[in-house]
């Protein structure tokens, strides 16, 4: 009988030398076992908050209809006139900035900067603009505005409330969803080839699988083919939100001058003179182009210029800001979106697609897709593991990887080229290193007490009865699956 394609290397003594997938192939098994094992339930769980928080803006919308909407009534207030009752409403809190309504339904919002709040946030106390009415005082977080209920969704997201601990399971979750999905592809792709299916059977979940395991990871690996650039974009986005990933993206931003550039706040030369105010501040930026939503960022000193930001995310992403002097309501600087440096224009629309924001609805739509075509891969995988999962006599054991030794197999020179990119990876990404090594200490604990059983229990060795019974089965499944191949 022709031996089974799944045998280590080592074992196949007298065979030519096998390529660089052939020999890497195990190891990559192995791998991609044990992070489906341990890491998709922290990538499930981001998946699923983070498909809650793309449809924020409509839940906030709904949430906090009574402070962000208001009934047409005429003409409106002065801007000043509006920020003068919102000071009345926080007399203790410092004025910040105020964002004018765009619409004739949007009430106007005035941030303040008071005691008591966290890091990021602000008090915004909601004016209308046709009576001047206060509608209430809430927190407002970093510069997207988020109102309580999308900041609630967008912490749990990201942290589940459990402060810099709980960021851990973000990051662990973002960084391995690449190793994932690369290794996951590498493997599919690999063994079509070897069955010699065609596309169809790549691309077409379940196509030419029969019933059983085999259309499981038909199911897996062709909707995770599909899924794969998605994946990608929202593993290296998601990256740069993190604490330790996060800070090395920044330092590389930093040393290739792709962060975002801001207008100058430099104190002008001359004595001030008398504040124009806001009114003619917001003028000028319109003059100047800045329409749509914008912040309009009071002075820090009487010295200092207003600084005017526009907030649309949408495409054409409208981000430029404008320097105006509170004396002169003169532009004294202008960034423009169009001239921010390709890297940071990039780092932008990545964010802003990552949460959902760039091409609206539309990319709403996109990321549920993605992210329900995730939950469905990482279903499919823990049904690959129970219908592999272990038995009584191993009911300690965690599913069959590949057979162990597949490090030790490899070529010296590949074997160096594997040690010098999982450290160049580990250094890069701390938690997929950090969970590398916690990786390898199961898989020898699980050796360890495989061998002192004598292999009646957990994986066992590669000449261990279990893999005696298990090899064949896996080749019977090869062979139908490749009887079934149109």
């Amino acid at each position: 009988m022709e031996q089974d394609k799944d045998t280590p290397p080592e074992s196949a003594a007298g065979r030519a030398r096998p390529g660089a997938w052939t020999a890497l192939r195990p190891l990559v098994l192995r791998l991609h076992f044990y992070a489906g094992v341990f890491v998709a339930p922290f990538i499930l769980v981001a998946a699923v908050t983070g498909l809650l928080y793309v449809w924020t803006p409509q839940i906030e919308d709904a949430v906090h209809a009574d402070l962000l909407r208001v009934e047409p009534a005429g003409e409106t207030l002065p801007l000043h006139e509006q920020v003068r009752v919102a000071r009345g409403e926080l007399p203790d809190a410092e004025l910040d900035a105020v964002r004018p309504p765009t619409t004739e339904e949007d009430a106007t919002r005035v941030l303040f900067n008071a005691p008591g709040l966290e890091p990021g946030q602000r008090a915004a106390v909601f004016v209308d603009p046709y009576d001047g009415d206060v509608l209430g005082v809430t927190e407002s977080y970093g510069t997207s505005g988020a109102l309580p209920v999308r900041t609630w969704i967008e912490v749990f997201h990201a942290n589940l409330h459990l402060g810099d601990v709980g960021r851990l399971y973000s990051e662990l979750a973002a960084s391995w969803l690449w190793v994932v999905a690369l290794g996951g592809v590498a493997l599919w792709v690999a063994r079509v080839r070897r069955s010699r299916a065609g596309v169809r059977r790549a691309l077409v979940p379940g196509s030419g699988a029969s019933p059983g395991r085999a259309r499981s990871v038909s199911l897996h690996g062709a909707t995770g083919l599909w899924i794969t650039v998605g994946l990608l974009f929202l593993s290296a986005t998601g990256m740069t939100w993190s604490q330790y990933a996060g800070g090395n993206i920044a330092d590389l931003r930093e040393r290739m001058s792709w962060t975002t550039p801001s207008v100058s706040a430099e104190t002008p030369p001359a004595a001030p003179g008398v504040d124009r105010g806001v009114d003619t501040v917001l003028a000028s930026a319109r003059d100047a182009g800045l329409d749509g939503p914008v912040e309009v960022a009071y002075p820090e000193t009487p010295a200092s210029p207003y600084v005017v930001s526009q907030l649309d995310r949408l495409w054409p992403t409208r981000a430029d800001s404008a320097a105006i002097a509170p004396d002169t309501a003169e532009v004294t600087d202008v960034v423009r979106f169009a001239d921010y440096p390709l890297m940071a224009k990039f780092t932008r629309w990545g964010i802003d697609a990552h949460m959902g924001l760039l091409f609206g609805v539309v990319n709403q739509v996109v990321l549920t897709a993605l992210t329900l075509g995730l939950l469905a891969v990482i279903l499919w995988g823990y049904r690959m593991w129970w219908q592999r999962r272990p038995t009584r006599s191993r009911a300690l054991g965690v599913g069959r990887p590949y057979p162990r030794g597949a490090f030790r197999a490899l070529p010296p020179p590949l074997r160096a080229a594997v040690v010098v990119v999982l450290l160049a990876v580990g250094w890069a990404v701390p938690l997929v290193g950090v969970s590398l090594l916690v990786f390898l200490a199961v898989d020898v604990a699980l050796g360890w007490r495989a061998r002192r059983s004598g292999g009646a229990s957990g994986e066992g060795s590669d000449a261990s009865a279990e893999d005696a019974v298990e090899r064949p089965r896996e080749l019977d499944e090869r062979l139908i699956e490749t009887a079934n191949t149109p």
